[in-house]
Order: structure tokens, then C-alpha cells, then sequence
């Protein structure tokens, strides 16, 4: 029953009450849920997933290009077991710069924006309102299916109206990369 429920709350426009606090590998605190800006994107990634290792060069381009407008980004670790040096290690990897990463231990800030695949961004107004969610563009069709060309920039498009104070254009979108361990299968 509640998972019908959720499928069927309309998502995009959910309000997510209340605070949750996250700790970032560099050891400071972050609301991701609370802006301090005009928004934070929410990206959920992981070490060992290719599709969300492959979108690294993009990430870092849209959080800086919408820096400037008071849109913050987050790296959301969601592998299983992970540890604050592997991430590290990963951030100087992939040439990850001044973007905040924290490791979602429990899976609990993932249950609460209903993110399930890396990698998959969520858009948090200042508000508390999910002005986005899904993909970061159409890049992959399905799984091991790369296009030529991305034709569909869903979370630029998504930013873009958001420092516009325009509504968002497409506020749901499909995710295509590695599924996200459901937080109450962590803790058996």
C-alpha cells in the first residue's frame, strides 16, 4: 500500500518537511534539504557505477556554470560500505573541485528525495519544494546504450528556468545507470 502511495505522489512538487543533516567527507555538516542559495542540486553517484563515473566531466560543468546564480551541488555517495578515503581517493580521481561530497551511510536522504539510480540529480528549492528529478540528460538511451548525440539537457534545462524563476519545463525525468541499494536492505 505505501508503496503505491508513493509512485503516485506527485513528486516533482513535493514539499520535504522537516531538516536532515548529512556529513561531508571533509567533516562539515550539510542540510541538503535547506538551501542556503536558490537551490541544491542533490546528486547521487557511486565509486563503482561507469554511467554515473562517466557523467564526472558534465557534473563539475553544470555545478559550475550554475554557481553563480546561488544553485549549490552535493555528491551523494550511495555505495554500500564506502568509506570517507575511498571517496576522497574518488573525488581526485574523476577531478572532482570544490563540489561538497557525503556519504549516505543508511540510505535515508536517498528513501526521502526517492533517488534509486546513480547517477540521478535532485533539484531542492529554498523552499523545500523538488523542482527536479531524474536524469542529468539523455546521453544514455538504456544501459550499455550511449547515443551519438545528447539531445535533451533535462538538468541544465531544469537549472536554467529555476535562475530564471521560470516553472520547470520537465520536472520528472528517467534515470539510466546503476540501482541504489534500498536503504532498509543496508541494514540487514
Amino acid at each position: 500500500m505505501l508503496a503505491s502511495l508513493l509512485k503516485a505522489w506527485p513528486w516533482s512538487m513535493a514539499v520535504l518537511a522537516g531538516s536532515l543533516q548529512i556529513q561531508a567527507v571533509d567533516g562539515t555538516r550539510l542540510r541538503p534539504l535547506e538551501p542556503a542559495g536558490m537551490a541544491n542540486v542533490l546528486l547521487f553517484v557511486a565509486t563503482d557505477c561507469p554511467i554515473s563515473n562517466s557523467y564526472a566531466p558534465e557534473i563539475q560543468r553544470i555545478c559550475s556554470a550554475y554557481a553563480a546564480s546561488g544553485i549549490g551541488c552535493a555528491l551523494i555517495y550511495e555505495d554500500a560500505g564506502v568509506t570517507a578515503s575511498a571517496v576522497r581517493k574518488h573525488l581526485d580521481d574523476y577531478r572532482y573541485r570544490g563540489i561538497p561530497a557525503a556519504i549516505d551511510r543508511d540510505g535515508a536522504l536517498a528513501f526521502r528525495v526517492r533517488a534509486s539510480i546513480t547517477p540521478e540529480a535532485v533539484v531542492v528549492d529554498r523552499h523545500g519544494t523538488i523542482r527536479y528529478h531524474g536524469r542529468i540528460d539523455d546521453f544514455y538511451a538504456a544501459l550499455g546504450r550511449p547515443r551519438q548525440v545528447v539531445t535533451a539537457h533535462d538538468l541544465q534545462d531544469a537549472l536554467a528556468a529555476i535562475a530564471a524563476g521560470q516553472p520547470v519545463p520537465r520536472s520528472e525525468t528517467e534515470a539510466v545507470g546503476c540501482y541504489i541499494v534500498p536503504a532498509e536492505l543496508r541494514r540487514k
